[in-house]
């Protein structure tokens, strides 16, 4: 007897799993700075290894007469070796082992502080990059300053101080460096893809952070033009960056002596894009306008740079049309206690120019000269227009105070306390200028001529 049977229908699937709460920003980030310690750890054991491997192969040769040539054809060997098991280039392997014997044997410090995670690898680079013109006897003293002077800084803001730092323990002066660097300016032309090319120019760092400023400012005018006028043709369709309007407009000046570009020009000269210079911040000590060949001791800066040689600062402080003002500070502790002109500028604006120097958000390095001047505690709520409640900051982090969890305090001093969505604090302190009186070590007591001749 056949039996017809009714296969049973498929059970229910599962329900699913009901989802997951997003985890707190602050557990978030409690596992990025664990991560970035265990990978810091690990990066400083390769560094380690790496520059091992190098004096071995340096070790190799040294029971034998060798040559400069025999010593890198060891390093190319041990190079070879390491890049074949990582599948690298054995150029790129031998300048890592390069690096990696220069942070073990001339930065101990740095390579102990990254392996405890007190810094990043862009801390070690910055430092690194600041050092190598440093002969190797003055390495030993700056790596001991730059990781003092790494607490609590971002990468960018540790390359100005570092570079500060290298100047007063350089063996010559910037102005003579300078000389010599002066010959290698050049214009290249770097072919690359897609019918595109790279046109690279090396020059003075104050012409350089010129030529970069002006035409910063004069994309603006175009974005600022475009959003002013939304109904012309022009606006609608042109959606360049300001990074393209950088690269348009330098193209237009050196083939047109005239920026074509400009949307304001209704005639045959330049319109508001060829009225708009260049602007830059310079800090000159007065010792080192009374003294040029001491400028190691307290060099010129070109702020958000680095040093600058004292011709140079020396020219423009001879040379511009625009005031100059005068920083009085503690001869002690460096601190802004007054400022002051022969012109008449605003005294607040004067003061906190001098004060703050760059934004004042942890880690920012936009010159003060670019940002605007914010009322930590907004005017629209009672805050007050005195330097005790005023500070730069850049756009995007006035617009990020007013328009995330992000807060802020002003303390006196211009001290700023940045409070995190997730309740960490930071402060940022002005950077105090060097101090005006230094103290030297007593010159050694003259023997005592009762004593006798030291035997040896």
């Amino acid at each position: 007897m056949h039996i017809d049977t009714v296969p049973a229908p498929p059970p229910d699937p599962p329900p699913p799993d009901p989802p997951h709460p997003p985890r707190p920003l602050t557990a978030v980030l409690e596992d990025v700075l664990c991560a970035g310690a265990t990978l810091a750890a690990a990066e400083v054991a390769r560094i380690r290894a790496l520059a091992e491997a190098g004096h071995l192969a340096l070790e190799v040769m040294a029971d034998q007469r060798a040559t400069a040539r025999a010593a890198e054809l060891a390093l190319r060997e041990v190079a070879s070796e390491l890049a074949a098991a990582e599948n690298l280039s054995d150029r790129s392997m031998q300048t890592q082992i390069g690096r990696a014997m220069t942070l073990v044997d001339d930065y101990p410090h740095t390579l102990a502080a990254w392996e405890a995670a007190a810094i990043t690898r862009a801390h070690v680079h910055a430092i690194l990059d600041i050092g190598a013109p440093l002969p190797v006897e003055a390495r030993a003293e700056f790596d001991l300053l730059a990781v003092a002077t790494a607490e609590d800084l971002s990468p960018g803001r540790l390359r100005s101080r570092l570079a500060m730092l290298a100047e007063r323990l350089h063996p010559t002066t910037l102005t003579e460096r300078h000389h010599r660097g002066r010959d290698t300016r050049s214009v290249r032309l770097i072919p690359g893809v897609d019918g595109m090319s790279d046109l690279v120019a090396t020059l003075p760092t104050v012409l350089a952070v010129g030529i970069y400023d002006r035409l910063t400012q004069q994309s603006r005018a175009i974005i600022d033009a475009r959003g002013s006028s939304p109904e012309t043709a022009e606006a609608l369709t042109d959606e360049r960056t300001t990074a393209q309007l950088r690269a348009d407009i330098l193209a237009d000046l050196l083939l047109t002596a005239a920026p074509e570009a400009d949307p304001t020009r209704t005639d045959d000269g330049p319109g508001t894009l060829g009225t708009l210079r260049a602007r830059i911040q310079v800090i000159v000590p007065a010792l080192t306008m009374l003294a040029p060949e001491n400028e190691n001791l307290d060099p010129a800066e070109l702020v958000g740079h680095g040093p600058l040689d004292a011709r140079t600062a020396k020219t423009l402080a001879e040379t511009t049309t625009l005031p100059w003002d005068r920083v009085i500070t503690h001869p002690l502790t460096g601190t802004v206690l007054h400022t002051d002109t022969y012109h008449r500028t605003t005294a607040i604006d004067r003061h906190l120019r001098a004060r703050d120097r760059h934004c004042r958000f942890p880690g920012c390095t936009t010159p003060a000269t670019r940002c605007d001047i914010d009322h930590t505690h907004d005017h629209a709520l009672g805050g007050t227009t005195t330097i005790t409640n005023l500070a730069h900051l850049c756009q995007r982090h006035h617009t990020q105070k007013h328009l995330t969890r992000w807060t802020v305090k002003q303390h006196p001093g211009g001290v700023l306390h940045w409070t995190s969505p997730t309740g960490r604090t930071y402060t940022d302190e002005p950077l105090p200028y060097s101090p005006a009186i230094r103290f030297l070590p007593d010159d050694p007591p003259p023997p005592d001529p009762e004593e006798g001749t030291p035997p040896f």
